[in-house]
């Protein structure tokens, strides 16, 4: 790996975003990133999982077992987490949030293998929250109409229409900072643990690592998609 992939770097505290290497293009300098190069070794994994699920499925057995059993279980997971908030919406939902989710929750425990999570990069969290606030509005302007959305700006008075926009605008803002706050404080703690007890970080880090990688990764996944689902939801029913 290039510098700054991987966690630990040896006796330095380093868990900043790395340049690995630049290109020109149209006359301007574009740097690819150790964000770029984590990111695109989830992507990987992802990919490879769903061309390995598209196969077993196609030759799926009424009684499944190994893999079968995994890509089922996963699926009937993600499709109950979905169902079970978005209610009759949920057909229409279930793939996005079962992709973001798995891509998420995939980019958090990914610090488990020495790698920097993608979704310690604000560069990667606020694009996800832009597309959860273009879904939410896009949604709303279908099902509400403008008339709706005036109406419900103006609630539960007219002058508190620019307070309603405001929060309106905050929301892919506080959805992306979350996710991204989080999933950083725990790769700086990691990178102190690693740089400064390099001596004595064996064995015992496992356990931070659960709880910094798996734990709070699982859960600001899941908080992530339950406020995606929510509002997305909300913007529907009016």
């Amino acid at each position: 790996m290039g510098q700054g992939i991987l966690l630990s770097q040896g006796a330095e505290v380093d868990f900043m975003i790395h340049g690995v290497f630049s290109y020109q293009l149209f006359g301007q300098e574009f740097w690819i990133t150790t964000t770029h190069i984590c990111m695109l070794i989830v992507l990987l994994v992802i990919v490879s999982f769903c061309i390995a699920a598209n196969r077993v499925m196609k030759h799926a057995s009424l009684v499944p077992d190994g893999f079968q059993n995994v890509v089922e279980l996963i699926v009937e997971k993600l499709d109950g987490m979905v169902e079970g908030v978005m209610g009759r919406n949920a057909a229409r939902f279930a793939n996005y949030i079962g992709t973001i989710f798995i891509f998420i929750f995939l980019s958090n425990i990914s610090g488990l293998f020495g790698l920097r999570p993608p979704t310690a990069d604000y560069g990667v969290t606020f694009p996800l929250g832009v597309m959860t606030f273009a879904i939410i509005h896009f949604n709303k302007f279908k099902h509400q109409k403008v008339k709706g959305v005036m109406k419900g700006l103006c609630e539960p008075w007219v002058f508190w229409a620019p307070i309603n926009i405001i929060g309106d605008l905050a929301v892919p803002v506080s959805l992306s900072l979350r996710l991204f706050a989080n999933v950083l404080s725990g790769t700086v703690m990691m990178a102190l643990v690693y740089a400064l007890l390099s001596r004595i970080a064996i064995i015992w880090p496992a356990a931070l690592h659960v709880y910094f990688d798996l734990f709070s990764g699982a859960i600001q996944t899941y908080v992530f998609c339950m406020l995606t689902m929510t509002y997305v939801n909300d913007a529907i029913e009016g």
